[in-house]
């Protein structure tokens, strides 16, 4: 009889201790839904990346691509917003493939948080870049092209137009870079030719002569970034 009564001892507690035990024995479950909704995730990220690289502007689809865009996409009043105000600006029919660019970036939102990043007082305001990684994301996801000069419209570089710098990269015949302009604040003739000007501004070119006036490093550069937050189309 003692002894049955010893082994009942010992049976209890034995499964105490391996009760206890497991209590201790950390123990992680993984819910299943929570895995696929983050597999899910991930897929749409790829898929989204994917879709951004769907379709690359090069230099040899670009021409084309703009034209067929013409057809679609007539708007040809935009406004650039900055934090010093707005500067309204009207995009010109005869210029159709600059013209064309500018409202599919616009479009895009490349422009925004892009910088004023060259200004020079009485003379003119770059745009349309920056060294932000984010902005050089989008040129990336949209394409890498250079637009043709056009200058055979009759505009000249007066003050209030909105003309397109050549890219810096090895360039003979000055092709345009799309991402990128400048707005004139005084009258230089002897850019005709060289640059394509593709609309005027209509409304907040004090708004520019502000801009000019920030105080800049030796390279032009704002010492206080100027950003441009948008730019919205109008009509």
């Amino acid at each position: 009889m003692r002894f049955f009564i010893v082994i009942v001892l010992c049976l209890m507690i034995f499964n105490c201790e391996d009760k206890q035990s497991q209590k201790k024995t950390p123990t992680q479950t993984i819910d299943s839904t929570q895995v696929k909704k983050e597999v899910e995730i991930k897929e749409a990220d790829s898929i989204s990346e994917e879709n951004n690289q769907e379709f690359l502007l090069t230099k040899d689809n670009a021409m084309e691509f703009f034209l067929e865009y013409d057809k679609k996409h007539k708007e040809n009043k935009v406004r650039i917003v900055t934090d010093f105000g707005n500067i309204d600006i009207e995009l010109f029919e005869e210029t159709k493939f600059h013209r064309s660019n500018f409202i599919y970036l616009a479009k895009k939102g490349y422009f925004n948080d892009t910088q004023f990043y060259r200004v020079i007082e009485n003379y003119i305001i770059q745009g349309g870049s920056t060294d932000n990684r984010d902005v050089m994301k989008k040129r990336r996801y949209i394409g890498k092209y250079l637009l043709p000069t056009d200058t055979d419209r009759g505009f000249h570089h007066d003050r209030g137009v909105i003309s397109m710098p050549s890219s810096d990269i090895e360039n003979p015949y000055k092709l345009a870079s799309p991402y990128e302009f400048f707005i004139m604040l005084k009258d230089v003739h002897e850019l005709d030719g060289d640059y394509t000007i593709f609309g005027k501004v209509t409304s907040g070119l004090d708004v520019a002569d502000k801009i000019a006036n920030v105080e800049t490093d030796d390279a032009d550069w704002p010492l206080k970034n100027v950003y441009i937050r948008r730019v919205e189309i109008l009509e």
